[in-house]
């Protein structure tokens, strides 16, 4: 008997020993902050062992070997890393030659590029199934989900919302149907949604034109609050004139993944203070 549980056992870590040999653990590429933070999000970001540039978050995402700045990656350096996945944000002349590369290695290349809100959470559940971290990403979904489901948008009708991203040249947010979901989810309405571009170079005069009831600045540079309000004010800008002006921490808005909902949130918070300032001007 003895000599039977013996040989049981060692089938057993056998069996296990064959398991773990054809399943390595996981080791992944990150091609966009955006993705970095999805990863993390869905409880594998110890599982990243290459990133990009500008990939600063959460903290711990300092510390990961840079193959590239976001634009560009290294195929070498990827390829030197052995990953057993690839998660970029959207499809690039770039990454589709690197897909092409991967296909022959049988290395997945998965892309994170979420159309709505509702997306960023199926994200974070997908990149759980496929890393092993399924628990801890389903709760990180879900929790993101009830925030999202709780945004309270402004009181009807929706309110114009110029979006400035630049300043010198002036850009702003166009075709863009993540961003435009959020806006409506908080009552408003971006006047360039129809641009055949996500991110329209403006003029100072169709802005001056459409003369929208907010304006809200994510500012990369130098360009404070206070500073912009004053500029907009000399130009005649009737939202900066009456105090509808507000700024918003760029990688929250610009980084297509769970600090999306931070951005939301405050946005929808902006337009709420807006709705009443317009209340209050418009009584006599």
């Amino acid at each position: 008997m003895r000599w039977r549980v013996l040989g049981l056992m060692t089938a057993v870590w056998l069996c296990v020993g064959a398991a773990q040999a054809a399943d390595p653990p996981p080791r992944v590429i990150t091609l966009a902050p955006s993705v970095t933070e999805l990863v993390y999000a869905a409880g594998a970001g110890a599982d990243i062992v290459g990133t990009v540039l500008h990939s600063d978050y959460p903290p711990a995402a300092r510390e990961i070997r840079r193959i590239g700045d976001g634009i560009q990656a290294s195929e070498e350096s990827i390829l030197a890393l052995r990953p057993t996945l690839v998660v970029a944000w959207y499809p690039t002349e770039a990454t589709r030659a690197l897909d092409s590369r991967l296909q022959t290695l049988n290395i997945p290349l998965l892309y994170a590029n979420p159309g709505t809100l509702d997306e960023i959470p199926a994200l974070i559940r997908t990149l759980g199934q496929r890393l092993g971290t399924q628990a801890h990403a389903d709760a990180a979904a879900a929790a993101l989900q009830q925030r999202i489901d709780r945004l309270q948008p402004a009181a009807p009708p929706a309110q114009t919302v110029f979006l400035e991203i630049s300043t010198d040249p002036l850009f702003t947010l166009g075709r863009d149907p993540l961003i435009n979901d959020l806006l409506a989810r908080c009552g408003g309405i971006n006047p360039y949604a129809d641009s055949r571009v996500a991110a329209p170079q403006v003029s100072v005069e169709s802005v001056l034109h459409l003369d929208p009831q907010v304006l809200i600045m994510s500012p990369y540079g130098r360009e404070t609050l206070e500073a912009r309000t004053r500029w907009w004010s000399e130009h005649g800008l009737t939202a900066a004139r009456q105090g509808r002006i507000y700024a918003i921490d760029p990688d929250w808005l610009h980084r297509p993944g769970p600090r999306l909902i931070d951005a939301a949130e405050a946005i929808c918070r902006d337009l709420q203070r807006a709705r009443a300032s317009l209340g209050a001007s418009a009584a006599p």
